[in-house]
């Protein structure tokens, strides 16, 4: 496999091979999981991974939990105010390799035109040539964020007690991208 430290130039994500999903905690015994259809970005490592930037954008209208109803309440103001908000953005400030096979990302994550820091790691898959002649990198990650940071605060208490949608989701990532020619 090759190294991380080794990837250089310009990659596209690929939004028909990569998966922006979500999973949040359902009625306190459940989780719910979504993505979303409509991504793109680009990483930026003509300079080597350590300095690179990374760079992606969301149609929140992309939404998909495979139910149209939730889909529909996650774009009105309760949830994304899609029409208003309809954008989801990540910019890097900081990317580095913490070893041969785990990038770790710092960046701005913008919800609702609110950003917030996070910080990501992703397990470098490797790199290799499709059929087509394409270099194509594969990288997995996740991170926990807080909905309510993000203006996310909508929610319903339960009978029982607790609340039908959690603070706590989980963001995951699994990206393909390639080489720019």
């Amino acid at each position: 496999m090759a190294n991380l430290n080794d990837l250089t130039g310009t990659w596209t994500l690929d939004p028909s091979h990569s998966e922006i999903g979500f999973v949040a905690r359902h009625a306190m015994v459940t989780k719910v999981r979504g993505s979303f259809t409509d991504v793109a970005g680009t990483a930026d490592f003509n300079s080597g991974v350590n300095g690179g930037s990374i760079n992606v954008t969301v149609q929140v209208a992309s939404v998909d939990t495979r139910n149209a109803d939730r889909d529909a309440h996650l774009r009105s103001e309760d949830f994304f105010d899609a029409e208003k908000y309809p954008i989801i953005t990540f910019a890097s400030s900081e990317v580095k390799a913490l070893d041969a096979t785990t990038l770790e990302v710092t960046g701005d994550l913008t919800i609702k035109d609110v950003p917030k820091p996070v910080t990501i790691e992703f397990d470098y898959q490797g790199v290799v040539t499709d059929p087509w002649g394409n270099e194509r990198a594969g990288l997995e990650g996740s991170v926990v964020v807080n909905r309510k940071d993000f203006g996310l605060t909508w929610n319903a208490s339960l009978d029982a007690g607790g609340v039908l949608v959690s603070e706590k989701i989980t963001l995951q990532f699994e990206v393909s991208a390639t080489k720019n020619a």
